[in-house]
């Protein structure tokens, strides 16, 4: 964690309290824009308690912890800016002195299996390999750190102050007001937007597809986890933690508490020999969002986030 002098963090309190606002961040040289919400800091106890419906042992035991304040992407990474960075050669590439941005591979197969691409529709069947470039390339095209969001940063944006199962209460029958899932999804993802959003702006925080976090999995994790800033970060292979749930589950797997492992069956029948870093062949359900720290890391802090992580994952 980085350590901040105490007249610094006493000049970021003031500065963050006057000027700490939601903003739109352009994608340099294409009309495509990712509207960051601020999310204030605050505490909140992560996980579930025992009396949830439909609880599942990993979610516990709870925990209160502190989350510094951070701004998170309203909509869900969409084809629409995801295919910039895929496909085209930026002339910000070209005029800044960064190094060099690998991209995605073609992949042997149309990767949204027919769901949709143009228009809002959000990216999915990435790795986290690719949603972590997808960060260092924006990062280097605007010069602003984004990232993954950690297990506790996307949980306390979910839960948006609540403590009920869902950010909306606690009757499953209301989440298709919120949602895309099972129910009313109709076997594909939908454009962004298109539900409710909860209490601080964030659309499809459940279903739509499910969403990468930064952390490795750990059924045991809320039982040694940190109380300030927690984040599990290991470069190892597998897993990842998923949260958010996504448009083939019920409603259950939706809540904010629900987490999932990622696995090797994600690529089980990836056809690219050898098998790809950046595609998923079996997770047309797995997306992600992205985060932008107040406090910004070193360099080296940058440099290590942006180390390669895994490849066959």
């Amino acid at each position: 964690m980085l350590k901040i002098p105490i007249f610094a963090a006493v000049f970021l309190s003031f500065f963050f309290a006057e000027d700490f606002t939601s903003y739109t961040q352009n994608i340099p040289n294409s009309n495509e824009k990712i509207e960051m919400v601020a999310i204030k800091g605050g505490k909140f106890m992560i996980g579930s308690p025992a009396t949830e419906a439909a609880r599942k042992p990993d979610e516990g035991p709870q925990k209160e912890v502190e989350i510094s304040p951070f701004w998170m992407s309203k909509y869900e990474t969409t084809w629409d800016t995801y295919l910039i960075f895929q496909n085209k050669e930026l002339e910000t590439e070209k005029n800044l002195k960064v190094d060099a941005i690998a991209r995605p591979t073609k992949p042997y197969v149309e990767m949204s299996f027919g769901q949709g691409k143009n228009g809002g529709f959000p990216v999915c069947n990435v790795t986290q390999f690719a949603a972590r470039a997808y960060c260092k390339w924006l990062y280097q095209t605007t010069g602003i750190f984004y990232r993954l969001p950690t297990e506790a940063e996307w949980e306390y944006a979910a839960r948006a102050g609540t403590n009920t199962p869902y950010y909306f209460g606690d009757n499953p029958k209301e989440i298709g007001e919120y949602a895309w899932y099972f129910d009313n999804s109709n076997g594909a993802y939908k454009i962004v937007g298109g539900k409710k959003p909860n209490a601080w702006g964030l659309h499809d925080m459940y279903g739509n597809v499910a969403e990468w976090t930064s952390d490795f999995y750990e059924e045991n994790y809320y039982s040694k986890i940190s109380a300030k800033d927690p984040s599990n970060q290991m470069f190892e292979l597998y897993p990842h933690t998923i949260k958010g749930g996504h448009w083939d589950d019920d409603a259950d797997l939706l809540r904010s508490a629900a987490r999932r492992p990622s696995t090797p069956r994600l690529k089980q029948r990836d056809p690219q020999i050898p098998r790809s870093k950046w595609w998923l062949t079996d997770a047309p359900f797995l997306g992600f969002r992205i985060v932008r720290p107040v406090i910004v890391p070193s360099q080296k802090e940058i440099d290590a986030y942006f180390a390669l992580p895994p490849v066959d994952e």
